[in-house]
């Protein structure tokens, strides 16, 4: 149930938008007569500034003025381009992470409330901050080991910024209910559970701990990698709001002609980045997945090295094997195959025509064929593959747009250091072992040995599961007899909760008429 703060929340996000501009830059085409005139309408309220700018810059300028919370939540629309649109999803990727620093202070007393130690304990030395995002700010620190000074870094969540997350997302609930209410025809995109997902990623990368798990993750699954590596935690120090690992001494991959000047391998970087990224996904369904230059360095070694894995994704095994089908049917040019894996997969609803589906696919792969390998973007084929699906059904897959989005991200970043790099003959080594060992024979042999698991575990539930339905078949016989009843205190609750419900509502419906009121007569 939305409270009236989220209500007036909301109405503070709409006239933020209103005066930077942003609402009258919105796309006008298709759009209803009187909700084109309401646009018009806002365009008036505009700032004069914004009036031209653009669109992204309105944008950044609108979400930097609400705050942190909206700055982290563009950010995560940027990688959902199948919710807000390729457009936008285009602008909020500009957004830049970069808030000011809070003081050392609070920083070090969010550390000892954390570690419950004093930092003068844990630490040798502990520095003032050296960059600050929406949710912490990083430090630089020593620590001694065997009596060594070894530099670490030391990463700090922001004092209150759980609590400022918990409010902003409750005004994105109520957007995403009102959304799916009153616009039937994006329930597709079910707004809600990307809400829901939103709330979950926050809440996750505000608990460094998991941060630093997935650290650990990684680290163990690249620990062979040629090429590649991240930072080592160090767990003596690291806690829910706060984590201190190695640091890393580097030149950041944005850096191009520092990485020249330095006699790296470009054009070995470039392949070492895009091998590293299908590596982690299509052997281990673990990705960082916010992989953009300033998350990227090369040390001493030439070693590519990862940090800020407040972000990752996972893929199970079926999404792994789809993603691989779908690769090497536009390889192959065997576009019933990439059909088929859809509709084997649940992805596009059994009612559609596989033959059609797969003339759409060749709509897209045939126009691949005969262009130099150099100018072939693989990421650029998924996104046009996800339009294509959308008008078969295809409901959102969180997973595979995250995969696709940060996919476009290691690609850019590839091409800016390698401008002619082959994605396809980068990829291949990968792309190709994964699909002999998982396509092939050996797929077979895996099948078979994951059925016979599934088989015992389900063996050995066998004993609850036949306790369970016998008593769910009891209880379906008492109640064909007697009938469904509640409890007097189920009864007396839910009617509690409807009475609240409609006070609530009519609270709500007064604070917004007279909110914008307000901003109706302070606007003049």
């Amino acid at each position: 149930m939305s409270t009236p703060g989220a209500y007036l929340r909301l109405v503070r996000i709409g006239w933020v938008l209103v005066r930077e501009g942003v609402i009258s830059a919105l796309p006008s085409e298709n759009l209803p007569p009187l909700i084109g005139v309401g646009q018009a309408f806002a365009g008036l309220f505009a700032r004069r500034r914004a009036r031209h700018e653009v669109r992204s810059d309105r944008l950044a300028r609108a979400i930097e003025r609400l705050g942190p919370s909206y700055v982290k939540i563009g950010q995560f629309l940027a990688t959902r381009p199948d919710v807000v649109g390729a457009d936008f999803a285009e602008d909020l990727s500009f957004l830049q992470d970069r808030m000011a620093t809070f003081p050392v202070e609070e920083a070090r007393a969010v550390v000892e409330g954390s570690l419950g130690r004093p930092v003068a304990e844990l630490y040798a030395h502990f520095g003032d901050p050296i960059a600050a995002a929406s949710i912490a700010q990083v430090h630089p620190a020593t620590v001694l080991r065997e009596g060594v000074e070894q530099k670490v870094a030391v990463k700090v969540i922001r004092p209150g910024v759980r609590q400022r997350f918990a409010h902003d997302l409750e005004a994105m609930f109520l957007v995403s209910h009102l959304q799916e209410r009153f616009l039937p025809n994006t329930r597709r995109l079910r707004p809600v559970e990307v809400t829901k997902t939103l709330e979950q990623t926050t809440k996750v990368e505000m608990d460094l701990r998991l941060e630093a798990a997935a650290l650990s993750e990684l680290g163990e699954n690249a620990a062979d990698d040629p090429g590649f590596r991240v930072p080592k935690v160090d767990w003596e120090r690291t806690g829910r709001d706060v984590v201190t690992m190695e640091w890393i001494d580097g030149i950041k991959l944005s850096d191009v002609e520092g990485l020249r000047r330095a006699g790296h391998d470009l054009n070995g970087l470039a392949d070492t980045l895009i091998q590293s990224f299908l590596r982690h996904t299509l052997r281990d369904g673990f990705f960082h997945a916010d992989m953009h230059q300033g998350n990227l360095f090369v040390d001493q070694k030439g070693m590519v090295v990862a940090v800020d894995f407040g972000i990752v994704g996972r893929l199970g095994k079926k999404e792994r094997r789809f993603l691989a089908e779908i690769l090497y049917g536009f390889i192959t040019r065997d576009y019933r195959r990439v059909a088929d894996v859809h509709f084997e997969a649940g992805y596009v609803p059994g009612h559609h025509n596989v033959a059609s589906f797969a003339q759409a696919i060749r709509a897209i792969g045939e126009p691949i064929h005969g262009q130099p390998a150099e100018t072939i973007s693989m990421a650029k084929l998924l996104t046009l593959l996800f339009e294509v699906t959308e008008l078969f059904d295809m409901q959102t897959r969180p997973e595979l747009v995250m995969l696709q989005k940060t996919m476009v991200v290691v690609e850019g970043v590839a091409r800016t250091l390698n401008p002619r790099f082959n994605m396809w003959k980068a990829s291949e080594p990968v792309v190709g072992a994964w699909i002999r060992d998982n396509l092939g024979p050996k797929r077979i042999v895996s099948d078979v040995r994951d059925g016979l698991h599934a088989a015992l575990r389900l063996a050995e539930a066998a004993p609850e599961i036949a306790a369970k339905t016998e008593k769910f078949s009891r209880d379906l016989t008492g109640m064909a007899e007697n009938g469904l009843r509640f409890d007097e205190a189920t009864a007396e609750a839910i009617g509690r909760s409807e009475a609240r419900h409609s006070r609530s509502g009519r609270l709500a419906l007064w604070i917004i008429a007279l909110t914008l009121l307000y901003i109706a007569w302070a606007a003049f």
